[in-house]
């Protein structure tokens, strides 16, 4: 069996895991790997792979796995699909996935391509989750709870603001999908605290939660990539009332995100052009493997 052969863009934290995931699925190999810097102090992880600045230098490219701050996936995005070559990502900012998707949709269209879009656990796993829960009581509410734990979207935002030199964002629900935003902040020396604060309470990542940003001496005292969702649903299946499910999970945060971008990068390869979000795809193309072998299994 052909392989499918991906390339990760991007070697931070998500990047790392992805590789491994990579590395553990049968049905993949790795074409190569696509970091700012190129081969330049190349990991020695990274030894045996081709490592370059861009993904046209690799060869015979099917899917590129778009592991990079979420507000500069659209930029690898544009410059990929005219190559031929499938994205993946795991685009994390809720309010803005639907003008994405159209706009993808459009250049996925006209090069042949397929880009599966906010494929992370929230949104992504999740929001097939929610979707099922919907489906099982269509009248009714969903509760989406958080953490506790590292949010990385968050956090690599908040790196992002003036005079901060180092970030932790902590997801804390409340309950009822209500969250607290505890940001722990390395201030670059002669920055103020105040005015780094104004900054990231502005910014849409956080704007609509209670978010409280306290200076410390050291981020990496604090870190742990663990996180976790709790999500309730009560309402109506057909007629009858009262019908509550729950889901829940703990998990290492960029592991899982590395994990479903392999999987996703999977269905990509199974799907006509277009770009799709997770809850549009058959969950059966996530899995390597014959369908009938699945369905015997798992039905």
């Amino acid at each position: 069996m052909k392989k499918i052969r991906a390339a990760v863009v991007g070697y931070g934290n998500i990047g790392r895991y992805t590789l491994e995931a990579l590395e553990a699925a049968p049905d993949f190999e790795v074409a190569g790997i696509v970091r700012r810097n190129g081969a330049e102090n190349k990991p020695a992880l990274l030894a045996r792979y081709d490592v370059v600045k861009d993904i046209a230098e690799l060869k015979d490219v099917d899917v590129a796995i778009l592991s990079t701050p979420t507000r500069s996936c659209e930029e690898y995005a544009n410059k990929i699909l005219p190559l031929g070559i499938n994205t993946v990502d795991s685009f994390d900012i809720h309010t803005e996935i639907r003008g994405y998707r159209e706009r993808l949709m459009k250049i996925n269209k006209n090069t042949g391509t397929v880009s599966i879009i906010a494929a992370g656990w929230d949104p992504g796993s999740d929001s097939v989750v929610r979707t099922m829960m919907q489906s099982l009581a269509p009248k009714g509410i969903t509760y989406t709870n958080f953490g506790p734990g590292m949010s990385m979207g968050h956090s690599v935002c908040a790196r992002t603001k003036k005079g901060v030199k180092n970030a932790l964002s902590m997801t804390i629900p409340l309950g009822e999908g209500i969250h607290r935003r505890m940001v722990y902040i390395e201030l670059e020396e002669g920055a103020k605290l105040e005015e780094a604060t104004a900054e990231i309470k502005a910014d849409p990542y956080f704007a609509n939660d209670d978010t409280h940003i306290i200076a410390v001496p050291s981020v990496d005292e604090l870190r742990d990539m663990g996180h976790g969702v709790n999500l309730i649903r009560k309402g109506v299946s057909g007629n009858t009332q009262n019908q509550r499910m729950e889901f829940n999970m703990s998990i290492n945060n960029p592991a899982l995100t590395g994990q479903i971008l392999v999987n996703v990068a999977r269905a990509s390869m199974r799907q006509q052009p277009g770009c799709y979000t997770m809850i549009e795809i058959p969950v059966i193309d996530l899995l390597p493997g014959e369908r009938a072998d699945l369905v015997e299994h798992l039905v």
